[in-house]
């Protein structure tokens, strides 16, 4: 029986992204092609699982995803795989005030089975700017 690439891509975004969650950086990196890049929220470029993980150990004590959906389609042209995750981020920020309504979506470009590239989409900058006093509107 063949493969079916939607199903696969689906089923290695998740794994990726358990990975992550533990964190497990180099697990998560077997996951990734040779010229993976990512971008954070902000237009922050990464170039590995590693990178994200210790920007997330600064920006929390702790955080993980609890997955809603995870959708995805082929390009039949260029046999490219988006998958597109979403959800909500939980956990605690540094100073250990916990959060648990963070929304997310991360998208997610797979070729020949390994991730070529993603976008990372979350509330986390305009949650720190509401609690900091800075938010133009409240949320």
């Amino acid at each position: 029986m063949p493969n079916d690439p939607i199903s696969d891509a689906k089923t290695t975004v998740e794994r990726y992204l358990e990975l992550s969650m533990v964190p497990d950086p180099e697990g998560a990196a077997r996951h990734v092609a040779p010229d993976f890049r990512m971008i954070f929220t902000g237009g922050r470029r990464f170039s590995s699982p590693a990178d994200s993980a210790a920007f997330n150990a600064r920006r929390y004590k702790w955080v993980k995803k609890r997955f809603l959906r995870t959708d995805a389609a082929i390009d039949d042209e260029t046999g490219e795989v988006r998958v597109y995750n979403t959800g909500y981020l939980y956990g605690e920020w540094p100073d250990g005030t916990p959060f648990e309504t963070n929304r997310y979506i991360d998208i997610f470009v797979l070729k020949d089975g390994l991730i070529r590239e993603t976008q990372v989409w979350n509330d986390s900058a305009e949650i720190l700017l509401h609690r900091a006093g800075l938010a133009e509107a409240p949320l």
